[in-house]
């Protein structure tokens, strides 16, 4: 029997259709769900994700999801909080630049890392299916949509630095600040997964929100 070496066998019972054999050892099974996922709904949209879709995808037997997962809205729960916990890391990415290049630069780079992945997709999924958005709202007493509540934080938190650090004014509303750079990136970005923007599109839409307090910041 073909071996993949990885994490605890599977239960071994015979061989589904399509997919490896049930009983074969699977490296990192959650892992390789998530991604199959993100390529269908990259590709084919949330209506294309399926249980069957994504275990196609990931060339695993159908039932091995289901042995992994609850159910279906399980798995797309899952599946958000680990995308959506990346951002934990790449806030502190942003922190650790603030005093360094240009504010506006930092945001620039810090908004399109986010939304030029499949975060604009996993915003989709959320707003497309209601179980989910009623799953994930019992999962987490925080507001807002997935993603987007996350990327607010992450440049509040940073704009903060900023302000501490006197690069923005001292008054700066850095919360709203956030809402208005994280929606107006999400606007350029929607229905362009895998589309770069035109070029400088994003740049001036930075530049205009934070203009007011980088030029009202200390000398």
């Amino acid at each position: 029997m073909p071996t993949i070496v990885g994490v605890r066998p599977l239960d071994c019972r015979g061989t589904e259709e399509g997919g490896l054999p049930t009983g074969v050892h699977i490296a990192e099974p959650r892992q390789a769900l998530f991604e199959a996922a993100e390529r269908v709904l990259v590709r084919d949209g949330p209506d294309a994700l399926t249980s069957r879709a994504v275990t196609d995808e990931a060339g695993f037997a159908k039932g091995v999801l289901h042995r992994h997962f609850s159910d279906f809205e399980d798995f797309l729960a899952a599946l958000v909080a680990d995308r959506t916990g990346r951002i934990d890391a790449q806030a502190a990415e942003l922190r650790a630049s603030a005093g360094t290049g240009t504010v506006a630069a930092n945001l620039v780079e810090a908004l399109t890392a986010l939304f030029s992945s499949v975060a604009v997709a996993i915003i989709a999924l959320i707003v497309f299916r209601s179980d989910l958005r009623a799953r994930l709202r019992q999962m987490s007493a925080a507001g807002g949509v997935p993603v987007l509540a996350e990327a607010t934080t992450m440049i509040s938190s940073y704009l903060g630095e900023e302000c501490a650090l006197g690069r923005i004014a001292v008054d700066a509303d850095v919360d709203s600040l956030a809402v208005s750079l994280v929606g107006a990136a999400h606007l350029l970005f929607a229905g362009r997964v895998g589309v770069l923007l035109a070029h400088g599109d994003l740049d001036r839409a930075v530049t205009a929100v934070i203009a007011d307090v980088v030029q009202r910041r200390p000398l």
